[in-house]
């Protein structure tokens, strides 16, 4: 992947899409280009903050593992999107593991490299600012689910938040959700069980509140979703 092509790709992502020409180029000369193999490990929980990534194409997955090994689901990254978001101003180690789901491509800036670059470019740091803001907000909608929601409400708003970011529109206007998401993925993403998801996701077809077709993937009606929550 030659420069050209690496800042045509970097321009797509919002915390570049403003920037001109010249600022893009800077960012472009950093950048290092490398093809990651399904099952490999980005980085490790625990390993030194060096790099900041960015997916052009394929997925990952963000976990952490507490000392008995138990996995916690933090985000599934796509194409677009980039992590970790506090490697830009924060010391020390990686707070979590990076898995790859796909093959995938990612786009890798040193992390000392950019921050000099974001101190000659201050437009770009309100960018960074903005970007981290809004993870912020994701984080404390989800931590608050998990502290004022019962079970069943936080599988409700987990299908509805992955469908809004993983889910195909149909024509219908109901979302195609593919079966990418094992129920134990499912489940230690909310700190549940896959047992729990099972039941509630059987209890959920038969109360009509989900669909899902003969490929296993889910068909959802986000205002359906929606007013199932309302209800509680």
């Amino acid at each position: 992947m030659n420069s050209l092509v690496i800042k045509k790709v970097l321009s797509g992502f919002s915390l570049f899409r403003d920037l001109n020409d010249s600022e893009l180029t800077k960012i472009t000369d950093i950048a290092i280009v490398r093809e990651w193999k399904k099952h490999s490990h980005v980085f490790l929980q625990g390993d030194p903050l060096e790099n900041v990534y960015f997916i052009f194409e394929g997925k990952v997955k963000i976990y952490k593992s507490d000392i008995n090994g138990k996995e916690q689901i933090v985000a599934i990254m796509k194409k677009g999107e980039m992590f970790p978001h506090v490697g830009f101003f924060r010391k020390g180690n990686y707070p979590a593991y990076a898995e790859i789901l796909d093959h995938t491509t990612l786009i890798t800036i040193p992390i000392l490299k950019f921050e000099q670059v974001l101190i000659d470019n201050p437009e770009l740091c309100i960018k960074v600012f903005k970007v981290l803001g809004e993870k912020i907000v994701d984080l404390q909608n989800r931590l608050e689910e998990q502290i004022l929601n019962n079970t069943y409400e936080q599988i409700v708003k987990l299908l509805i938040r992955l469908g809004k970011k993983h889910g195909k529109e149909k024509a219908d206007g109901t979302i195609l959700l593919k079966s990418e998401f094992t129920n134990k993925d499912l489940a230690n993403m909310i700190g549940t069980t896959r047992e729990t998801i099972s039941r509630t996701l059987t209890k959920m077809k038969k109360e009509k509140l989900i669909e899902v077709n003969g490929d296993g993937d889910m068909i959802l009606d986000i205002e359906t979703l929606m007013a199932e929550i309302q209800l509680i």
